[in-house]
């Protein structure tokens, strides 16, 4: 065993490397490249390297033996079983935990604000990626290796943000690397609903999880995952939180958008796809990987490095953390458990099974890793849960209602045991934490164990088998729960239970390389990210996602595409009334000018009498299902969802709710003959003037569909409608102007009335009529139009609705 001189290496600097502070506090990291024939090419900036029978290593323990958790030879679960058992209490601690939402550069004000040597990033002359003092110490003194990145400026910047965290983590003890996480962030949005989605600037943009959907292809997904998975890494991204593979029984969710629909099998499909895509490192050519071959991905994108021992697994894989186990879309009424007023999951049709299908598929996949790196479970209390053995839990009678990461027959019995997961178990973001006093803030979410303290919570967590805790940046009561768990069961017990959480969190880091080599070339992240051949496949799902609904006049003839005659456009103006938004901070009223100037290829006018055709932008009803002025009147808050424009008022609602109970109110959740209103009743007004306005000239509706809205009150208004699920404007008028033909299909099924809704149960899917149209066409899942008629192929064949 010997040391080997960096002299026989290669320094990698960034050649457009910001100058350092007077002081050198912002020099940016220098790491050395350690190439190998036969071998993955090491990087670091301060651990010695070793040489072993003919191999190199990096000596992160600063031992002068090579240690296993060292040996690239060994399979992951064999490292990271050795690493665990040389971590301290506190260490391992911190690998449980997740920072709090990183952005890159620190704007120093907000939710997010850090400092810099205590002062602005303006006023220390820092660059956009140094680190904050906050990220320095959660690093050394807290020991969190799970970083949350939120928005990152550009490629560039995020890779040199990277190597100044992993270099500071390098200097640590034991050297564990950093695993930097992800929300969802190639959405072609520019809002993207209720999931906590975000952007890096230069990235490739997709449809929204309805809009990939509406391919109908679960190879388009695998291409799909492929692409970004290669981005997230240029990025510094190795964990991605998602896909949401809930299956959307219920149409008034608030998270349905962002799910790929209520088709269980659909579904699977997809998941079995995408986490195929996220986590295998290509081995046969990056452009086969992607679906690109012969496409300048072959030739351009870096090369890739697969993992010695882990088949699959390498340094152009992301683990991907499938959620909500066991399924979060059936909310009574359609309501979320973000907040108190949607805690309960309720299964009126006894279809629990079901929703598990998808996360059975990620757990068996097809390519060479074999299961989902990870799971989360969903904040919900599942009322009424029958499990795939039988039993009834969580009636409220027969055991104590819990939220899922706190039932032992949701977690360790269905999840570990009978579906034998061995990954790791996140826990979504904020349930340990007390709650919030009011019941519709975006608040904690212990639910079920308000009566227990933070330590208790944390316990009960893990002893269900749960590893990681979500939006938890203390370890303080993960240490008290390790110290009663100690006095409960023993010392061996208690560390014993660790380490195995604390084996499973770095596999996952083990399995993607980042021991050998966590750092970047950001020349070659810009390179990567965004490049024209990624954007090129994203633009082309964003144009197949577009779901054509009816192409038909009065006299009978189509009216898209768009002919030579129109040259002129009117396009009205949006007013949304004042709403709470995702996280309940209150959105104001106002006026939306829906039109992307530089994408539309037509005139504008201000006067319709002016214009050839109308095209009206508007979106699926916006509606709140709990109101604190109706509470304060007497009644019970909770009103109901509604997917139609005009009041609705919930006459053949339950009479009575099948789940109640919360320590922030009193009685029943029932709603029926309750009245509610949508923030954006005036997109409805605004198609009836379009018909009224232009006559017998089109009248061309684009509904950005969050939910599967009520088309009843306005189709008969419009020539044309389109359903975009998250797309970029200029796709749009792309298929507008007849450049490309349509080719989406509906992923779920619009409802005929809201009458239908009420009846259906929420966890059955297509178990509610379809709209049918003036034109005689039902608008149910996998129906969809192009400039020949209705949509027969493959697709639809392959999958179609009960």
């Amino acid at each position: 065993m010997q040391r080997r001189s960096h002299s026989e290496s290669r320094e990698r600097s960034p050649e457009s490397s910001p100058a350092p502070s007077a002081a050198g506090d912002y020099a940016e990291p220098v790491f050395t490249l350690h190439p190998q024939p036969d071998g993955p090419t090491l990087g670091t900036t301060s651990a010695p390297i070793l040489e072993a029978d003919g191999h190199l290593f990096k000596d992160l323990a600063r031992t002068g033996a090579l240690l296993p958790y060292e040996d690239w030879r060994l399979p992951a679960a064999e490292r990271a079983a050795d690493l665990a058992s040389r971590m301290s209490l506190e260490a391992i601690a911190g690998l449980m935990l997740y920072s709090p939402h990183q952005p890159v550069p620190n704007p120093g004000v907000g939710p997010f604000a850090g400092s810099y040597g205590g002062r602005t990033r303006q006023e220390a002359g820092a660059p956009a990626w140094a680190l904050t003092d906050q990220q320095r110490a959660m690093l050394t003194a807290d020991h969190i290796r799970h970083v949350l990145a939120f928005t990152l400026q550009d490629a560039g910047t995020a890779a040199r943000w990277n190597n100044a965290l992993q270099a500071l983590a390098e200097s640590e003890p034991l050297g564990v690397p950093v695993n930097t996480s992800s929300d969802p962030r190639n959405g072609a949005a520019d809002t993207s609903g209720a999931e906590f989605a975000t952007l890096a600037a230069d990235v490739s943009r997709w449809p929204e999880g309805l809009g990939m959907a509406a391919l109908f292809d679960p190879e388009r997904v695998r291409q799909y995952a492929a692409i970004i998975s290669r981005e997230y890494r240029a990025l510094g991204i190795t964990t991605a939180l998602g896909p949401q593979i809930d299956i959307a029984t219920d149409p008034r969710w608030m998270r349905l958008q962002d799910t790929w629909g209520p088709h269980s099998g659909l579904v699977a499909d997809y998941a079995r796809a995408y986490c195929d895509g996220m986590q295998t490192t290509p081995t046969s050519g990056d452009g086969a990987a992607f679906g690109m071959t012969g496409t300048p991905a072959d030739a351009e994108l870096p090369a890739v490095a697969a993992a010695a021992s882990d088949p699959g697994w390498g340094s152009a894989s992301v683990s991907a953390m499938v959620k909500h186990w066991p399924g979060g879309g059936t909310g009574e009424g359609g309501r979320d458990a973000h907040y108190g007023f949607g805690k309960f999951a309720v299964y009126p049709g006894g279809n629990e099974a079901e929703h598990l299908r998808a996360f059975e598929a990620a757990f068996h996949l097809h390519g060479p890793t074999g299961c989902a790196g990870a799971v989360m479970p969903y904040y919900t209390i599942a009322w009424h849960y029958r499990t795939p053995d039988g039993r009834v839990v969580n009636t409220g009678g027969d055991s104590t209602p819990r939220a899922n990461s706190y039932h032992r027959a949701i977690v360790h019995d269905m999840l570990r045991e009978r579906s034998g997961f061995d990954g790791v178990v996140c826990t979504d973001w904020g349930i340990t934490a007390d709650p919030d006093p009011e019941i519709d803030h975006f608040g904690q979410r212990c639910y079920g164990v308000e009566d227990l303290d933070v330590a208790d919570r944390h316990l009960l967590a893990l002893d269900n088998g749960v590893d990681q805790f979500g939006g938890n940046s203390d370890c303080a009561p993960i240490i008290e729960a390790y110290r009663r768990l100690a006095l409960r069961d023993g010392e061996a017990a208690a560390r014993a239970r660790f380490e195995a959480s604390a084996a499973r969190l770095l596999r996952v880091l083990f399995r993607a390389g980042l021991f050998e080599n966590p750092y970047l070339d950001p020349a070659d992240s810009s390179a990567v990210v965004g490049c024209e051949a990624f954007a090129t496949a994203a633009c082309a799902a964003q144009r197949d996602s577009l779901v054509l609904l009816k192409n038909h006049r009065a006299a009978g003839t189509a009216v898209l595409p768009l002919g030579a005659d129109v040259r002129r456009v009117w396009v009205p103006i949006r007013h949304v009334d004042a709403q709470p938004g995702f996280m309940r901070g209150g959105e104001p009223a106002r006026d939306i000018d829906p039109l992307d100037a530089a994408a539309c290829p037509y005139e504008r006018v201000t006067d319709p009498q002016d214009a050839d055709a109308a095209v009206v932008f508007i979106e699926s009803p916006l509606s709140n299902p709990y109101s604190t002025a109706d509470r304060e009147a007497g009644g019970n808050g909770y009103l109901p969802l509604t997917l139609q424009y005009r009041p609705y008022t919930a006459a053949t609602a339950r009479a009575r709710s099948l789940a109640a109970g919360d320590f922030r109110e009193t009685g029943d959740r029932a709603y029926r003959g309750k009245t509610n209103r949508v923030a954006n009743e005036t997109d409805l007004d605004a198609v009836l003037a379009a018909r009224e306005l232009m006559g017998d000239r089109p009248v061309i509706v684009v509904v950005r569909m969050h939910n599967p809205a009520v088309l009843a009150e306005l189709e008969p208004h419009a020539d044309a409608i389109v359903v975009d699920f998250g797309v970029q404007q200029s796709v749009v008028w792309e298929l507008l102007a007849g450049e490309y033909e349509p080719s989406g299909l509906l992923p779920i099924t619009l409802p005929a009335s809201m009458d239908a809704v009420e009846a259906h149960c929420e966890d059955l899917p297509f178990d509610y009529a379809a709209y049918t149209d003036s034109a005689g066409n039902a608008y149910r899942f996998g129906y969809g139009l192009n400039w020949a008629g209705a949509i027969n192929d493959a697709r639809t064949r392959r999958y179609r609705s009960r």
